[in-house]
């Protein structure tokens, strides 16, 4: 579909249904931002004003809705989710298969940014909690340089994977890792075990932590538009 400058717009093809958030102006950059389990695109879609991106820098901001499937941890209940979610230990009986079919989800999203002259070391990949697992994933296995990775209140996930799996064209992403200290979904150990895994291989982290839950603070929002703002500086 065509957009429209300056106001939200809706697309329906192939590709995952999302929000679309466009400058008046042509894009130069963008960002694919993925929400949590049982949320939707609309969940950080009051965010995106404050952070001072799509005007300022040029941004398109993409916020797609998740496929709806049954997740073993909330008995079976089916609900928006990027994967199953197998037990409460996210470290053991992983489901693979979703967190690659949510990537390569991720992935057609990225290639129709492209397509529509964005380059890629102008694309930013964000997520929470779920949908920071699955940025986190793609976006250090994408074979192409990408602006940055933004991943909220999750976890490195099929780690074990990573170290021969990764890209060597985004071995130098500035990746900015956030997370509650009081999370009571995602521990805290889990968070912090995940950066020091990327810092073992290497990876540049910006690590921050906050007192609060499963959830975004406003002194978080702070950090991340700062943070943004200097990934997508022309």
């Amino acid at each position: 579909m065509q957009s429209v400058p300056g106001i939200l717009a809706r697309m329906s093809d192939p590709l995952l249904d999302a929000i679309e958030i466009n400058p008046a102006r042509a894009a130069t950059a963008a960002i694919i931002w993925l929400h949590g389990l049982g949320a939707d695109g609309h969940d950080f879609e009051p965010l995106i004003p404050q952070l001072g991106i799509v005007e300022a820098l040029g941004v398109r901001v993409l916020l797609p809705h998740a496929p709806r499937l049954p997740v073993t941890v909330n008995g079976g209940m089916v609900m928006p989710a990027w994967y199953d979610i197998r037990g409460p230990d996210f470290g053991h009986g992983e489901d693979a298969d979703g967190i690659h079919a949510s990537a390569r989800r991720l992935e057609a999203l990225i290639e129709r940014e492209t397509a529509r002259g964005i380059s890629t070391d102008r694309i930013v990949l964000a997520g929470f909690s779920q949908g920071g697992a699955i940025v986190l994933h793609t976006g250090l296995r994408h074979t192409g340089r990408l602006g940055g990775i933004l991943a909220l209140s999750t976890y490195l996930p099929l780690a074990d994977t990573l170290p021969v799996e990764r890209s060597a064209a985004n071995a130098d992403i500035p990746i900015m890792l956030a997370h509650g200290e009081q999370d009571p979904l995602i521990p805290l150990a889990l968070a912090s075990a995940s950066r020091d895994r990327l810092q073992a291989l290497g990876y540049r982290v910006d690590w921050r932590t906050y007192l609060m839950p499963h959830a975004v603070c406003p002194a978080e929002v702070g950090d991340i538009r700062e943070w943004l703002h200097a990934v997508l500086q022309n």
